[in-house]
């Protein structure tokens, strides 16, 4: 059994090859820019540990976590286009280096590029991965559909923004945790189990980057914190304040979106101290844990497979960066 960080070095080295043709430059050199950008490569690696799970790590595995990490490339470019963001992991965003309709072409052909790589997938098992790829890449749309619906709305229920979350987020995990294990094998209910340890994991990041975004220390978290609320973000945080504080704690929070004072950030935390956010908080991210790894328990193959699976949700949800 590989660690993650040995599976994050190991995909790294193989997933840096040219992607593209050379011709015409102005259309790939943009998608080798941003492919060389990096990242945590976290979801195509979910892919190998699913299916090291049940079996040795497959050829077809990493073709399979090639086209999942080009995909996931392709949702930030557009991503980062719809944000108008001027960078991603530090460096100029694809839109803002090159124009939008460059952007726009270079997320289209890492998405087509991506089903190159599915294709090289044995027919065996081929159909049933192209029907989740394609159902998880339709939910991660309308996920990112949802979260642009919701910046206008001031109406936002938890469930509503907890299912948004599930597709923007956490179903691409989940997938690519199953589609790795239908390579090894996994049996019907083995997959189901896999999939609700993605999902749930995925939700309680969700719920931890929220928290840390307003609660975590920024030399360790990495950045400034307060972001979200100077954006008026619609978190996990802001949605329970919103439920659970009083009349006068409402106006005042109503009044701080509106009117965005300079002192909004602390301002902001001390009513979420006052309603008790960050413990409500912290529950909600353990529940949201717990299940999953009680699905990773559900599993039936022996523990000590199940050891990477379980270094890697305390690695995502106790990071505090």
């Amino acid at each position: 059994m590989h660690s993650f960080n040995e599976l994050v070095k190991d995909f790294a080295a193989r997933f840096d090859v040219a992607h593209f043709p050379t011709s015409p430059a102005t259309l790939y050199e943009p998608g080798n820019y941003f492919l060389r950008l990096g990242g945590k490569r976290i979801r195509p690696v979910m892919c190998l540990m699913g299916n090291e799970l049940f079996d040795e790590i497959l050829p077809d595995a990493y073709e399979l976590a090639t086209a999942i990490e080009l995909f996931h490339n392709f949702t930030l470019v557009h991503d980062d286009i719809m944000d108008a963001a001027p960078l991603r992991r530090g460096m100029e965003t694809v839109h803002k280096k090159y124009g939008d309709s460059v952007a726009l072409l270079c997320g289209d052909v890492m998405m087509i590029r991506a089903y190159d790589y599915l294709n090289k997938i044995h027919t065996q098992y081929l159909q049933r991965i192209m029907y989740l790829f394609n159902k998880t890449a339709r939910e991660v749309c309308e996920g990112q559909q949802l979260d642009m619906d919701f910046e206008k709305r001031n109406d936002v229920q938890l469930e509503e923004y907890l299912h948004m979350i599930s597709l923007k987020t956490s179903v691409l995990l989940a997938a690519s945790l199953q589609m790795g294990s239908i390579l090894g094998g996994a049996s019907e209910g083995n997959c189901k189990h896999i999939y609700q340890f993605g999902l749930n994991l995925g939700i309680a990041f969700q719920i931890q980057d929220d928290y840390l975004d307003a609660f975590g220390d920024p030399e360790k978290f990495g950045k400034d914190v307060g972001g979200d609320i100077r954006q008026n973000k619609k978190t996990f945080l802001l949605l329970h304040a919103l439920e659970v504080a009083d009349a006068a704690q409402k106006v005042e929070i109503e009044k701080l979106m509106t009117e965005n004072p300079a002192d909004k950030v602390s301002k902001m935390l001390a009513i979420f101290k006052a309603c008790n956010v960050d413990i409500w908080a912290n529950a909600l991210k353990e529940k949201y844990l717990q299940t999953a790894l009680q699905h990773l328990e559900d599993i039936a193959v022996t523990s000590t497979r199940k050891a990477p699976l379980k270094e890697l949700a305390a690695f995502l949800i106790q990071r505090e960066h």
